[in-house]
């Protein structure tokens, strides 16, 4: 019976191990194929953002003189006026990144330029204008380099108030526990070294780690094993340095 037991002790042991290395691995994994992908679309862009620029001015000026109102006086003061303006607008697609302020003050460029215009047939020109520039505006999205920021009170309003509260912010608002955190970020650590590091002993400290694996910020190895910040404690953190970084300034 003794050996019965003591085989599904180690199963038990293995399986948790499993897990820990799974975690490991599936966090590797993550960022390792993240890493790639921003290189593989930063290349992209370097290498054939000119020409993209270059194709979007291209359309510009085919459309525009295909679809302006023919009969109008002012009808090539304002093709240039507007070939200025999406010329400069596509130019930013060389860019790393665009700002939604920055497209905002070109929509805005937009509006002050259609308070100009002193005629109805007017509409036919600047609409053209408009669907050229949002065109420009589709492509700075798929390029990934304009990400137009959400509305902040939507967010809000969508953020479940308990589970934020229980399973991400009180878990870490103890200094203590923020400092198991922020020290497995580095690498594993045993039951010991995190008591030296906080200072904290025997029960006191388990209630700390206890909180932390079943919020699944860290996990145990296996029993008695060393710890491992999980995915979740590693995304919590790099999101709290962000915070921090932003409000210290």
């Amino acid at each position: 019976m003794g050996a019965v037991l003591g085989t599904m002790t180690e199963i038990r042991e293995l399986k948790t191990e499993i897990t820990g290395l799974r975690t490991d691995l599936k966090r590797f994994v993550e960022r390792a194929n993240q890493q790639h992908l921003d290189a593989v679309l930063g290349d992209v862009k370097k290498e054939y953002a000119g020409v993209f620029a270059d194709n979007q001015i291209g359309t510009a000026k085919a459309d525009l003189s295909a679809r302006m109102v023919e009969d109008c006086a002012m009808r090539k003061t304002c093709y240039e006026v507007f070939m200025e303006f999406l010329e400069n607008s596509a130019r930013h697609i060389t860019e790393g990144n665009i700002s939604d302020e920055l497209i905002q003050s070109y929509r805005g460029k937009m509006k002050t330029l259609r308070k100009k215009g002193p005629y109805d047939r007017c509409d036919t020109c600047f609409t053209e204008v408009s669907r050229l520039f949002e065109k420009q505006v589709s492509l700075m999205k798929t390029l990934g380099i304009y990400q137009k920021s959400p509305d902040t009170a939507d967010l809000v309003a969508e953020i479940p108030d308990e589970a934020v509260v229980n399973d991400i912010l009180e878990p870490v608002a103890n200094a203590q526990r923020f400092q198991i955190v922020k020290a497995l970020i580095t690498g594993t650590r045993t039951f010991s070294e995190i008591s030296q590091l906080t200072g904290l002993k025997g029960g006191n400290l388990l209630f700390h780690i206890r909180k932390l694996t079943e919020s699944g910020m860290i996990l145990q190895r296996h029993e008695r094993g060393d710890y491992i910040i999980t995915d979740k404690g590693y995304k919590t953190m790099v999101a709290i340095v962000e915070l921090y970084r932003v409000l210290s300034v």
